[in-house]
């Protein structure tokens, strides 16, 4: 391999490990706010290759459910798990899952799956 070549793999190399730290550390998303139906914030999240989406904005004090629907077979996507809540759940491929909770102070609360793969947040606001 000639110094040309090197060089081109190693910037190609470089060039892969800046995307992979800016989409994986770096990226940040505003967040879907969620409405309320009866009292309740209620979002929909679909499980495929990640959470759709991945960051929620709710109310501080108000109920919230948060609805999750598994359209793959992935091992990485059967659970997801609530570390500040104490809470998981099996998401069956196919059927939707419900997480229900009240914010009681504004911070952010993350999931993700039982690998540390796939990861989301909810924001909770005042």
């Amino acid at each position: 391999m000639d110094i040309t070549q090197l060089i081109v793999v190693n910037a190609a190399g470089l060039a892969f490990i800046a995307w992979i730290v800016w989409y994986f550390w770096l990226y940040r998303k505003e967040g879907v706010k969620v409405a309320e139906v009866a009292g309740v914030q209620e979002v929909p999240i679909t499980v495929k290759g990640g959470y759709d989406p991945d960051v929620i904005v709710v109310r501080r004090g108000k109920p919230v459910r948060l609805l999750f629907n598994r359209q793959e077979s992935s091992m990485c996507s059967e659970m997801v798990i609530f570390d500040e809540l104490h809470q998981s759940a099996k998401l069956p491929e196919g059927e939707v899952v419900a997480i229900e909770f009240t914010p009681e102070a504004a911070g952010e609360l993350t999931f993700q799956c039982q690998m540390g793969m796939l990861r989301g947040k909810v924001i909770v606001r005042d």
